[in-house]
């Protein structure tokens, strides 16, 4: 398997909106109300939205493709300052998703490599990002990754709102 990577464009607008509604889906709807996943699915991944945040000059969407086609994808923040911490020069990372298929080959950690590696060079200096507390796997890798826990937050999916653990790298 080899990974590529690269800034999308927003030719990339539709792939990410199909990608990011059906991988959100897959790991929220079991666990949450239909109509609150239905409904944030509707705010976030539309083909608008999606262009909104490539052109948007304070994100930055990194994809990972393999053999062409797109197994995952992060958006990196630098306007959004990490909750409850005045460190400087902190990125967000908004989303992390990895499809499913790719999970165990290696593919995110390369992404994860890729986009810390990419934020270092647009002025980062740590990393935060948002995990659902009812997400051991994701945050096992984030801890894997040299994340830790700094605190708690919400998100909201639909109208309910649920706790995510703040985890930062770099602090």
């Amino acid at each position: 398997m080899t990974a590529h990577f690269r800034l999308a464009t927003v030719a990339d607008a539709a792939t990410l909106s199909r990608f990011g509604a059906d991988t959100f889906i897959d790991w929220y709807l079991p666990d949450n109300d239909p109509e609150n996943v239905q409904l944030h699915v509707q705010q976030t991944y539309s083909e608008q939205h999606q262009t909104a945040e490539i052109t948007d000059p304070g994100q930055y969407i990194m994809l990972g493709t393999i053999d062409g086609v797109l197994a995952g994808y992060t958006l990196l923040r630098t306007a959004t300052p990490c909750p409850n911490h005045s460190t400087p020069d902190m990125a967000e990372i908004r989303r992390f998703y990895v499809g499913r298929p790719w999970h165990g080959t290696g593919l995110a950690i390369a992404l994860m490599d890729a986009v810390v590696r990419y934020g270092h060079t647009i002025g980062a200096h740590g990393f935060w990002l948002t995990c659902w507390e009812r997400n051991p796997r994701a945050l096992a890798f984030y801890a894997k990754c040299g994340f830790h826990q700094v605190g708690l937050t919400t998100f909201t999916v639909g109208t309910d709102v649920q706790t995510d653990h703040l985890l930062a790298l770099g602090l």
